[in-house]
């Protein structure tokens, strides 16, 4: 069971890809930052910005919640556009 609040119906092959990796991460905190992210982004974000969160979905949970809730500082590479959305999403919510 997920905590999506959207359906995946309308979305194209890889968004729906994206979705379901935003929700199954392996660490609920992680589950809920990116899968509530993605479940009110994931439609409007365009192929290069697509492009960096599906990197930012490769990264491990325990650095990208380090670096999220400001225990580490982000590394340069990965303070982008998409990754400061994410960081600003996560205040409509608490984990």
């Amino acid at each position: 069971m997920t905590g999506t609040t959207r359906s995946s119906e309308g979305l194209d092959t890889r968004r729906r890809k994206l979705l379901f990796r935003s929700w199954h991460r392996g660490m609920r905190e992680m589950d809920l930052i990116l899968g509530n992210f993605a479940d009110a982004h994931i439609d409007r974000l365009n192929d290069e910005q697509l492009d960096l969160y599906e990197a930012l979905l490769d990264i491990t949970d325990r650095d990208l919640l380090s670096w999220i809730v400001g225990e580490v500082q982000v590394p340069e590479a990965v303070d982008h556009d998409v990754y400061r959305q994410i960081v600003a999403s996560r205040s409509a919510f608490t984990i």
